[in-house]
This record gives C-alpha cells, structure tokens and sequence, in this order.
C-alpha cells in the first residue's frame, strides 16, 4: 500500500495548525520595570523623615527598610512631589499585616501629627497580607466588600480620586482586576505610576488598579507604619515632567 497519501495529509494537517499558530496573536510579556536605566534613583531611609514614630520605628538593615509598625504613622520625603514613577518591593513578617505608600500627601497630612495616628491625607496604595482578608472572612461569614489584600488603590480624608474599575461599592476604592498578591514573608513588586493626577499600579508584573481626577496631585511620598513588622527594599524613583 503506498504512503504518499498518508504522508501527504499528515504534512497538510501540520501546514494548517502552524498557520493557525501564527494567526493567533501571542501572550504579552508582563509589564515588569526594576528601575534601572536614565532618571531613576534609589530610596533609602535617609530619603525620608520620621514625622512621629519613635527612634526605633524606622530601621534600615542589609538594604531594607523595616517598620515596626509601633506607633501608628508614617515616614514621609522630605521633599513634595509632582510626577513620578516608583518601584518598591514589600514583604509582611506577620499574618494580617498592615500597611502602605502614600503619594501625593499635602502638607496638612503630617503637620503636628502625634503618634498613634496616620497620615490625614493623600492618595494610599495597600500594602496588605493576605491573612487580614480570610480573618476578616472567618469572622463575618462572608468576604469584604470593602477592601482586599491585593492592592487597592484609595483616597484618605480630604483627598479624592475617581476609582477605576472594579470599585468599591462606596465608590472611592479602586479593586484590583486580577489578585496577585504573595502571602506573608514572601517578597511583592509594586510598579506604581503616578501622572498629571492619574494613578496606576502593577503588582507582581501586571496593571490591576488605579484611579483618575486625583487632587491634590502634588504632594509627599509616604510609607506607612500600621500595626506590624514590614519591609521594603530596592525603592526607586523616577521624576517626571
């Protein structure tokens, strides 16, 4: 019996699933920026001011910055900032732990802040582990509503912003889209993108939350102290015009 027919429709069937193959479009690489190249700068602690911890709520060690997260507050630039680019990584050292960055505070926001309070005001990026969302689930029977552990994106006090979606059903809170967020003791990237009053974020490589119409869209960058052992490393920061 001859083979060339069999050979023949195997050969087709291939041609046909290669060009199948190449009219699909391929997976796009994930965003992943490090902060490396023209314009960025490294973060450390000296970057930034201790507005009302105390001596020991700030440390730096091999590279990190690690907050006590006693008092409640947080550490601030010491300059204001317009537009900019930041990259940070963060890790919790507890279950439930808390905590954020902050952009575009006003001055008012730590301005004889005494300790135990965090700051007034400025647009907060979450830094959350995922143990405060299941606690929080075990507790009432059912998710939030109200915030996850993937990285919300938010106005405090008197700043606004409008939430890109998924909100929150109170229409402040910007959910994230895809939840990405590695648990307590492992390391997360932020890639955070704050233009002309429009922020975005990336956890871990991809775009999930943000907002527009930010005011005020000027402001401080801020780290937050809030309950509990975090630590950040290689912050960078590009400014933009």
């Amino acid at each position: 019996m001859s083979t060339r027919p069999k050979l023949f429709a195997g050969a087709l069937i291939l041609g046909l699933c290669a060009a199948a193959t190449q009219d699909e479009p391929a997976a796009l690489p994930r965003a992943f920026i490090d902060g490396t190249g023209p314009g960025w700068t490294a973060l450390t602690l000296k970057d930034f001011v201790n507005v009302n911890g105390t001596d020991d709520t700030w440390s730096e060690k091999d590279g990190s910055i690690l907050c006590t997260g006693v008092p409640l507050g947080g550490a601030r630039t010491e300059r204001m900032l317009d537009n900019f680019e930041l990259v940070l990584e963060w890790r919790h050292h507890a279950p439930a732990g808390n905590s954020g960055v902050f952009l575009w505070c006003p001055e008012e926001a730590f301005t004889d802040l005494p300790p135990g309070q965090l700051p007034r005001s400025g647009i907060e990026v979450q830094v959350l582990d995922l143990a405060y969302e299941t606690r929080y689930e075990e507790k009432n029977g059912k998710p939030s509503n109200w915030f996850t552990s993937h990285g919300d994106v938010f106005p405090v006090g008197a700043s606004s912003m409008k939430p890109f979606a998924p909100a929150a059903p109170n229409g402040r809170r910007s959910f994230p889209s895809a939840r990405l967020t590695r648990g307590v003791g492992e390391w997360n990237h932020y890639y955070v993108r704050a233009i002309n009053g429009e922020v975005r974020l990336w956890v871990n490589g991809q775009e999930v939350s943000g907002g527009s119409e930010c005011k005020p869209s000027r402001g401080y960058l801020a780290l937050e102290s809030e309950g509990s052992l975090v630590e950040f490393r290689n912050l960078r920061l590009r400014e933009l015009p």
